[in-house]
């Protein structure tokens, strides 16, 4: 019994912990690759990954509404809206497909390499600009 107070004891303070995790990322330090964003290529592969990996909630039309998205506790982001694209930079959708998006049903995509990722962003960011 002992060990186990000790032990939940010791996960209490872990998580108290005031340490930056040696695995977390300064995102304001991530190099935002431009030339990547504006590329009609990336654009390309990043629809195509949205195709694969997002359409069941935002939907084919990037609208939000994807098949999945009706259980959803909040309605995916609609990446066509100008109000959504006016608040959206680069890194913070970055940002999201990194880590996902708290009090959401966006999950992180560890999965995804940074280059699909920055594909995925030139996608979503594009949208709003020049339609699906």
């Amino acid at each position: 019994m002992k060990a186990m107070g000790a032990l939940l004891m010791s996960l209490a303070l872990l998580g108290c912990s005031a340490e930056v995790s040696p695995f977390s990322v300064d995102y304001d330090k991530v190099e935002v690759p431009i030339a990547q964003l504006s590329s009609d290529e990336a654009r390309a592969r990043g629809r195509t990954l949205f195709k694969e990996k997002c359409a069941l909630c935002h939907g084919d039309r990037a609208d939000g509404n994807g098949v999945r998205s009706q259980g959803l506790s909040r309605k995916p982001v609609d990446f066509g809206s100008p109000g959504w694209r006016s608040n959206a930079t680069a890194i913070t959708v970055f940002e999201v497909l990194s880590e996902g998006k708290r009090g959401t049903s966006m999950p992180a995509w560890p999965t995804l390499s940074d280059g699909q990722k920055w594909d995925l962003v030139a996608y979503v960011l594009s949208v709003a600009e020049d339609g699906p």
